[in-house]
């Protein structure tokens, strides 16, 4: 049975990431931005385990880990939650991109320093679900594609620094993806939502599930994944 520590778990891929590792018998702990959340999470999450640390504000994840108890070792930490904003360079403002990239990139940097030592001590994995923005840029994408760039760029020295301790680091990248944030995408984009044109959650909780049932001795260091059919 082995643990896992989740981000993003209250929706889309991550909820759907969540129920198949219970289904399976692990043991989950649920990252959840306050105790309110971590109710919610606990009650619909049925023997999953929560953790409290607001992810818009990774300062103080370090404070805020401190004072709960951990997991003694972590078999992966699956990093899927992340905030979007869209709107062209000249009027994002700084308060925009601050807040975009703490959540999309500096607090999954001090999440995954801050359980490095169980990670080490399980040989774990580190899973950063990315997003297609992470591999290329387009015109009103800048702070969320920079985000994800930047997390790909995290993924990859952490690889190189980890692989002495055992540690494996896979990141994902889907293309667009049937979940409330899509939905919101959307909605800025001024586009009609149709979430049969996009890939399930699932889809995308099973190809995590690829990546981390890979039997030791192999790594998979990036995957992406796209919609079929009709979507694009």
């Amino acid at each position: 049975m082995a643990t896992h520590v989740i981000t993003g778990a209250g929706s889309g891929i991550g909820a759907a990431l969540t129920r198949t590792l219970l289904d399976r018998g692990d043991t989950l702990y649920l990252v959840a931005r306050d105790a309110a959340r971590a109710t919610e999470l606990a009650d619909r999450f049925d023997g999953a385990r929560t953790l409290v640390g607001d992810l818009a504000e990774p300062e103080r994840l370090s404070w805020a880990l401190s004072h709960q108890t951990l997991p003694e070792t972590v078999d992966s930490l699956l990093h899927v939650a992340g905030v979007v904003e869209l709107g062209p360079v000249a009027e994002f403002t700084p308060k925009l991109w601050n807040a975009t990239l703490a959540a999309n990139l500096v607090a999954p940097a001090e999440l995954t320093r801050l359980l490095l030592p169980q990670l080490r001590q399980a040989r774990g994995h580190v899973v950063f679900v990315n997003s297609g923005a992470g591999l290329r840029a387009n015109p009103d994408w800048s702070a969320y594609a920079a985000g994800k760039h930047g997390l790909k760029a995290l993924a990859d020295a952490l690889r190189a620094e980890e692989a002495d301790h055992g540690v494996r680091v896979t990141s994902v990248y889907p293309g667009r993806t049937a979940t409330p944030m899509q939905e919101k995408v959307h909605r800025m984009e001024g586009k009609e939502y149709d979430p049969a044109r996009w890939m399930p959650a699932e889809s995308v909780a099973a190809t995590v599930l690829t990546a981390l049932d890979l039997p030791r001795g192999a790594e998979v260091t990036d995957l992406s994944v796209r919609p079929g059919g009709l979507g694009a």
